[in-house]
This record gives structure tokens, sequence and C-alpha cells, in this order.
């Protein structure tokens, strides 16, 4: 647990095509962000940062797609303790697919609003994804916040504004345009991804940092990398190099770090 009443700790557990979930933690609060794979996968990789599922109390969605959804009503059911927030477009477009959420555990979160939940301060912001209403979050824990923001078609001088100087992000880099417009997807897909409701390209991703990055930053996770569009090397030195590119301090003033569907990252205090 964290000793230090001031310090939020994150792990991005997974993050790519083919699964979502990040975990934040403080002191009164041990939250899950997505639960887009199994309960036992997401399970196993909790242990694998000395970490219990039964400890968790809070279960923020972004939206419904399955690779952030996938076991939310499994956790809600085997978890009583866990309250689980979402906007209400969101629940009623998951609702077939996750089955039954107890009334009780299930929670109201409206885009574009802060609640607060004693230590933590939780906003959230639309973005532009084809989903129902997606939405992303800020967490705000004393002077410390951590911006997740993936599945984002564009990031809005808005948003920007909302994410701007966060401790640590997890920040969308998707796809290579040269590996998706010459990969074997249909064209109408390929359009779908890299129009204004569907993913950052590595280079989408390194501009929009580069309006949010400010003195604060410390940690910044290149995250829903695609299996098929992607490399994990490919998109670590697009970033960098656009990064130092344009004066920032890249290793120095802040770390650049990997994600990946299969390995937890190891627990960030903040």
């Amino acid at each position: 647990m964290s000793n230090d009443a001031d310090s939020m700790s994150i792990s991005v557990l997974s993050s790519g095509s083919g699964g979502n979930v990040t975990y934040i933690e403080t002191n009164q609060h041990k939250v899950l962000l997505d639960a887009g794979l199994s309960g036992i996968r997401i399970k196993k990789l909790m242990k694998s940062i000395n970490r219990d599922l039964n400890d968790v109390d809070m279960l923020l969605v972004t939206h419904e797609h399955t690779d952030h959804s996938k076991a939310v009503g499994i956790l809600a059911r085997k978890y009583p303790k866990i309250n689980v927030y979402a906007n209400e477009q969101t629940w009623e477009a998951m609702a077939s697919t996750i089955g039954e959420v107890p009334e009780c555990q299930k929670n109201i979160f409206p885009p574009n609003m802060t609640m607060s939940f004693g230590d933590l301060d939780i906003e959230s912001f639309a973005v532009s994804h084809d989903a129902a209403r997606a939405q992303f979050y800020n967490f705000h824990h004393h002077n410390k916040s951590f911006v997740v923001i993936t599945d984002v078609g564009y990031v809005s001088d808005h948003i920007s504004g909302v994410i701007d100087n966060a401790n640590a992000y997890v920040f969308e880099c998707n796809h290579d345009l040269e590996m998706l417009r010459s990969g074997e997807y249909p064209w109408s897909l390929k359009q779908r991804i890299m129009g204004d409701e569907g993913h950052l390209s590595n280079e989408d991703g390194a501009d929009a940092l580069m309006d949010c990055i400010g003195r604060n930053t410390e940690h910044i996770f290149i995250g829903h990398r695609s299996h098929h569009n992607n490399v994990k090397e490919l998109a670590h030195l697009t970033v960098a190099s656009m990064l130092e590119e344009h004066d920032f301090g890249v290793g120095h003033d802040f770390d650049l770090l990997d994600t990946d569907v299969e390995q937890a990252s190891p627990l960030y205090t903040l």
C-alpha cells in the first residue's frame, strides 16, 4: 500500500488493441480504469504487482468497446466491494455484453465533470471516438495528476488544456500510418482508424504530447498500440525522435515508457 499520504501510485496492467486495464492507488482508494481482459487475467496481472482485486473499490469505464469493458460485469459480480462508474450512454451500450451489474454497484459519471472521492478527485473529459459516448479521466491526488487518454480521434485544444502538465500520462500511439495503409485491413476500416473518431497514429500522439508535457511531467506511457499496425520499437522511436527534435528532454526530464497487453508495468509512485 502507499506509505506516503501525498502519493499516488500507478501501473499500466495492460494496454493495446487486445485489452486495456490501468491501476491507480492512493491511501483511501484502489481503482481500476477499464477492464478489457478476462477477470482471471486481470487478477494475475494485479498479483504480478503485488496487489489484490479484493482491495479494489472503484472501476471506471471509458467506453463500451470490448477491449475496455470485457470483464466489467464479471468483476462487479465477483467483488461486491467494487463500485462501477460510467456515463449513461456507456452503461446502455455495454448492457447487452457485460451481463448483470448489481444496482447498488452501478454509478453514473457524466462526461466533463469532476467528482471527489475522499483523497482522489477524478475529472472526466469527452473524446472523439466511435463509441456511444467515450470519455477518459484525469486523476488528481493532492498536487499530483495522472491522465489516461487513448481511443481518441484527435486531441482538441480543449482536451489539451484539461490534461496539461500532468505528472504521468498513458497516451495513445495506436498505429504507424504506413503499416496501416499497406496492411490487410479493408479500406473502410483503415478510414475509420485514421478518421476523427478513430485512433491516434504514432506521429499524432507525439504531436499531441508536445502540447501537453509540462514541468511536472515525469512518466509518459505509450499506450493502446495496435497488434497489426504497429511495433513497440517503432512507436517508441517515432515518439522519442519527434519529441527530441523539439527539444523535449526524453530520458532526462521524463521517462518514455512502453506498455504491453501481456505484462504489467512496474508500480510507479508519483
